[in-house]
């Protein structure tokens, strides 16, 4: 793969080189390097190289890492999702404190679509529009046979043998629809049925009436719609003297399987420009004498791997797109304050307003 030198981040066996960009105006001598929209288009690409129903991996090619490092940041803590704030518990026998057993509730993922809610906020009264009520009654108790006897003819019989209701799972939550969600949230509820909150025994009940709403990650975890979202920069690796075949194999070892590809016909040793990318350049090449100077290793400063997995609604394709959103909502408010400084008039450059949208607030009674 060949690659401008000056797109390199040098990797070295200690330590890093070129690190920050160059392509700025004044910093090579008769050329201009001042920013140009339609270049920047011409050498932007966003390539998506694995998709799943929960994660995604895509590259993005051609920005500075201010740029890739703020869609992150957004994705993580800006892109809005729907959580459990408020837990008011009516009964709780088991042995886990009530503290406790919201925390854990208020982690559960939702599938719940936020760009139908509204934020709640300080004053707000709780409507359908702003708020999603969940309901938890659930109590333990013995089976007909009270765990006497075990079905497979042992012993010890298992939980599911012995109790009703030994388990308060994330399914337990029942949704209480009100005014307009049944037609527009369709199925809420938990992402994933099978979060164990609690083990229940006989006689123990748990009670809870629980209020979802939208919110941010910047202020709670919760909130977040991802469970991870990173990046890395592209490897690149250039063999610059031929490889001693008995040596191959060791050779190969030094970088992720698949990067180095031994051809024992022809007796060659190359890179594969296809799986370069999944090497994570452990520089385990250049701590051997005879491979040191055989190779050259280096990332290129403006590809970005992005490896993202979703928890929440979104799917993860949806994501980059929602960041970009709330990216384009950011630089238009600075615009309507740099212009607003300066004199001018702000109005255009101001995010269009949300239409109000038809019928009246259903008003959520309050749980207390």
């Amino acid at each position: 793969m060949d690659v401008n030198a000056r797109r390199l981040v040098g990797i070295g066996a200690e330590r890093v080189s070129h690190v920050s960009s160059t392509d700025f105006p004044g910093h090579y001598p008769n050329e201009d390097h001042s920013w140009n929209l339609q270049l920047f288009k011409q050498n932007l690409t966003v390539e998506i190289q694995r998709l799943s129903q929960r994660s995604i991996e895509f590259d993005i090619i051609g920005v500075d890492a201010s740029i890739a490092n703020a869609f992150r940041r957004i994705m993580i803590a800006e892109v809005p999702t729907i959580a459990i704030d408020q837990v008011y518990v009516f009964n709780n026998t088991t042995v886990i404190h009530d503290e406790i057993l919201a925390h854990r509730l208020g982690l559960i993922p939702l599938n719940v679509d936020p760009t139908h809610m509204d934020m709640l906020e300080e004053g707000d009264t709780p409507t359908d529009r702003n708020t999603v009520e969940f309901k938890i009654d659930l109590e333990c108790s013995w089976k007909d046979n009270k765990g006497k006897a075990s079905a497979s003819g042992s012993s010890t019989p298992t939980d599911d043998e012995r109790y009703v209701n030994h388990q308060l799972l994330s399914k337990h939550l029942q949704w209480n629809p009100a005014g307009e969600q049944i037609e527009k949230l369709k199925n809420a509820g938990p992402l994933n049925g099978d979060i164990v909150l609690a083990k229940l025994r006989p006689g123990q009940a748990v009670e809870i009436v629980l209020h979802a709403r939208k919110g941010l990650g910047k202020d709670h975890a919760k909130w977040s719609p991802v469970a991870t979202a990173t990046y890395r920069l592209h490897p690149n690796i250039v063999i610059k003297k031929p490889i001693p075949f008995e040596r191959a194999d060791e050779f190969q070892k030094c970088f992720s399987p698949g990067v180095v590809k031994v051809d024992k016909k022809k007796r060659t040793v190359k890179i594969d420009p296809k799986h370069m990318r999944n090497d994570t350049v452990s520089r385990e090449v250049l701590r051997d004498p005879e491979f040191k100077d055989s190779v050259e290793l280096s990332r290129i400063r403006d590809w970005f791997i992005f490896s993202v997995e979703s928890e929440s609604a979104y799917k993860p394709e949806q994501l980059l797109p929602e960041a970009i959103v709330i990216m384009k909502e950011k630089i238009a408010a600075m615009k309507t304050a740099a212009l607003g400084l300066l004199g001018g008039e702000g109005g255009g450059g101001g995010v269009e307003g949300v239409q109000q949208r038809e019928g009246e607030d259903v008003v959520m009674q309050e749980a207390i």
